[in-house]
């Protein structure tokens, strides 16, 4: 199969690359053409636009910030329905609105085009490994026709449903790490007022009822005074959003979600919404007025 790119951010270059490796024909197209040049030296095509990319490749992979982007890339100006032929697997990788990736999958249907919403979950570390987890919604033939590109670039590959049940599977992921993250962060703080040994207080902790990924990982990079993003808070905060926004439209109350993001929207506002996501320690700082982040000086 013919395989387009679209979207070369920190998570779109590391997957494409991982394409190349794996033996596709790889064309690729970025909004800033610069971030081209690394898959251009790998031996990726460069395409002039979303449309052109549609025209001469058999699968075309999404990988932008929000729901707005994918819109613009599938139906704006020479955007892949403008070079679309009937057959053709889109597989999103973006984290949008489950709502809004069904609407767009029953569009391009109208051309014969397949849409899978295929958002993903790992981090820059798994895309950089080729073991991110892939949750996939859409088609089941074109799911499996997808299987060796998907391999390429994941470890766990699976296909929840209809259209948007990727995108829904991703938001309850959203949902169990950043309400475990507030979780951490308060637990560091509360620890911190107490006046315990915050570095003990993660090792025994963790290898408990207690353990969490954003326990064992985050919290020795929040002593450490290590805030840089493997995703930022201001895209987080983006996912929260779509989670709310869906939640209340079915009726559905999440308080943990609107605590979490409360928290990450005091540290965006202070100016910090390019921190990672373990950058949410600022808020708590700030509540239990004594310092957390930086503190294990052992670790610096």
């Amino acid at each position: 199969m013919k395989v387009g790119y679209i979207g070369l951010g920190v998570m779109g270059s590391a997957m494409a690359a991982n394409l190349l490796k794996a033996g596709f024909e790889l064309s690729v197209w970025n909004r800033t053409r610069g971030k081209t040049e690394p898959l251009l030296a790998l031996g990726a095509r460069v395409a002039d636009s979303p449309a052109s990319v549609a025209k001469t490749c058999d699968v075309v992979c999404i990988n932008v910030t929000d729901t707005p982007d994918v819109e613009a890339v599938l139906f704006g100006a020479d955007g892949i329905a403008g070079g679309a032929r009937p057959g053709l697997i889109v597989i999103d990788h973006s984290t949008i609105r489950p709502d809004k990736a069904r609407q767009f999958a029953e569009r391009v249907a109208k051309q014969s085009v397949t849409l899978l919403d295929a958002p993903v979950s790992g981090g820059d570390v798994g895309a950089r490994n080729g073991t991110l987890s892939i949750m996939v919604g859409g088609d089941e033939r074109a799911f499996e026709r997808c299987m060796p590109i998907f391999e390429a670039v994941g470890k766990r590959i699976v296909r929840l449903g209809g259209p948007g049940a990727g995108q829904v599977c991703k938001a309850c992921n959203q949902i169990a790490v950043l309400t475990t993250l507030a979780g951490v962060c308060e637990a560091l703080a509360f620890g911190a007022k107490q006046g315990v040994d915050l570095t003990k207080m993660i090792d025994v902790v963790g290898s408990g009822a207690g353990g969490s990924w954003q326990l064992a990982n985050l919290g020795p990079k929040i002593l450490a005074g290590d805030l840089q993003p493997a995703f930022m808070i201001d895209l987080a905060l983006k996912d929260l959003r779509i989670v709310l926004d869906n939640a209340q439209s079915s009726g559905l109350s999440l308080d943990a979600v609107t605590l979490a993001k409360k928290y990450l929207d005091e540290v965006k506002a202070a100016g910090d919404g390019r921190l990672g996501t373990q950058g949410m320690i600022r808020a708590l700082e700030a509540r239990a007025k004594v310092p957390i982040a930086g503190t294990n000086s052992a670790s610096r």
